[in-house]
């Protein structure tokens, strides 16, 4: 919620000193629905996050809509008491300004800061957040609290590293006689199929939701993108979300199947509580482990940056080449490719040599930062030479498919240097020609 210097300095000249018994002392950010400021609680002496109901709407039905929400995420948010759920303190009105007093969190951050290719999480981190932000709505849940608006901004870090699930403004209370916000409402990204649809929703769409945050956290892509708002709610309604393995290579299997079923458009086969998407995500903790135990992603960066074949991408593009590669090892005498076999993949050797032969004859040596099996993306022909180990040797895999999912400015970087690549080992071979 930053706002620009300008825009701070107006609403400083308009700040008031104190709301309620509260002291304001600073202004934290502007939503739509209003300020929030810092104020200090004397009585409780804690610093605490006032938000002030000020829209700049002419339309009194938004007006209305507005106001309903402010007063709704008062009302859900103070029914919860929970460690992952942002704490709503109290509300009031002073003069003719309705605020709610809540838990102030220094220095927070949301989950959106991780959900771009190359600022992602480490996976274990990942299945920790979601695991709280499943507990979270589970406890909400069954408080009688649907939220309809989970999404990465809503999420916030806390300055120990804990998580904290905010923003009740559209949150539904089941069994509830009152007045509650209906309609299409929510984010479109984020929204479920039920909501898409203006269905009747339960808590299943929280899970949806928080599915998509779970694989844009992992990916840095979402699952469902068009252009248009029209074609997104298509797409979220009746198409299959891309598969987790289009985007990275490096996802546990049952981690993938965990997010696919947070994603199920038909309701019996999705989750049903927050309390049996934990339960999975603790399972797969296993799979996590054996990660933890290989090389880390930030070693990796570090390693593929250091190569000259990676001379000309930039960072962004080198995380890109990370989450879709996979990261292996083979020792002496290791067969890495087989001479007519049918692979699509390239290799780029991180350490140690290889031998390049063809019908038993050895015809070179490749070593760090070389590359091979280049032709077989771009040919899609069996391989014409075995690769075999004369070391210890760490490689890059990269499969076609996954680098048909980079962005395009690193798909050309690819391409350019297979080209460079296959010219300079024509000129040696022609030049072996000659020599002959």
């Amino acid at each position: 919620m930053s706002i620009s210097p300008e825009l701070k300095n107006r609403l400083m000249a308009e700040m008031p000193s104190k709301l309620g018994k509260y002291e304001v002392m600073d202004i934290l950010g502007r939503g739509a629905m209003g300020v929030v400021y810092l104020g200090y609680d004397p009585f409780a002496d804690r610093k605490v996050a006032i938000k002030v109901h000020v829209i700049d709407q002419e339309d009194e039905h938004t007006v209305q809509l507005y106001r309903r929400m402010f007063f709704n995420e008062a009302h859900m948010a103070g029914l919860l008491d929970h460690t992952n759920v942002l704490s709503v303190y109290d509300a009031g009105v002073e003069g003719e300004l309705p605020y709610i007093v809540m838990e102030y969190v220094q220095d927070a951050r949301t989950l959106k800061e991780h959900c771009s290719v190359d600022t992602l999480l480490p996976l274990k981190r990942a299945v920790e957040v979601i695991f709280k932000c499943a507990k979270a709505i589970d406890y909400a849940h069954r408080m009688g609290v649907i939220h309809r608006d989970i999404k990465p901004t809503n999420i916030m870090f806390t300055d120990d590293d804990d998580i904290k699930i905010g923003d009740f403004g559209i949150a539904k209370r089941t069994h509830s006689d009152t007045t509650q916000v209906m309609g299409m409402i929510g984010s479109p990204r984020y929204m479920s199929p039920e909501q898409a649809q203006e269905e009747e929703v339960n808590n299943q769409t929280d899970i949806f939701s928080l599915g998509i945050v779970f694989y844009e956290l992992v990916t840095g892509r979402l699952p469902f993108e068009a252009q248009g708002f029209s074609r997104l709610m298509h797409k979220i309604i009746n198409e299959a979300p891309t598969p987790i393995e289009h985007h990275r290579a490096d996802v546990p299997r049952r981690l993938r199947d965990i997010i696919m079923t947070c994603l199920q458009k038909d309701l019996s086969k999705r989750y049903k509580s927050g309390a049996e998407l934990a339960v999975d995500l603790a399972r797969s903790f296993d799979d996590l482990e054996r990660i933890d135990s290989e090389i880390d992603n930030e070693e990796k960066f570090t390693a593929i940056k250091s190569l000259s074949f990676f001379k000309q991408f930039s960072d962004t593009e080198i995380w890109e080449v990370i989450r879709a590669a996979t990261w292996e090892r083979f020792f002496p005498g290791d067969l890495v490719v087989s001479e007519g076999a049918s692979d699509q993949a390239f290799y780029i050797i991180v350490s140690g040599s290889v031998t390049v032969t063809k019908h038993d004859r050895v015809l070179g040596s490749l070593t760090m930062g070389d590359c091979f099996g280049e032709m077989g993306p771009l040919t899609k022909e069996k391989r014409t030479a075995s690769i075999v180990c004369v070391n210890d040797v760490d490689v890059i895999k990269v499969n076609s498919t996954l680098i048909d999912r980079t962005s395009v400015n690193c798909q050309l970087k690819f391409l350019k240097i297979f080209l460079r690549t296959l010219i300079e080992r024509l000129a040696v071979t022609n030049q072996a020609l000659v020599d002959q």
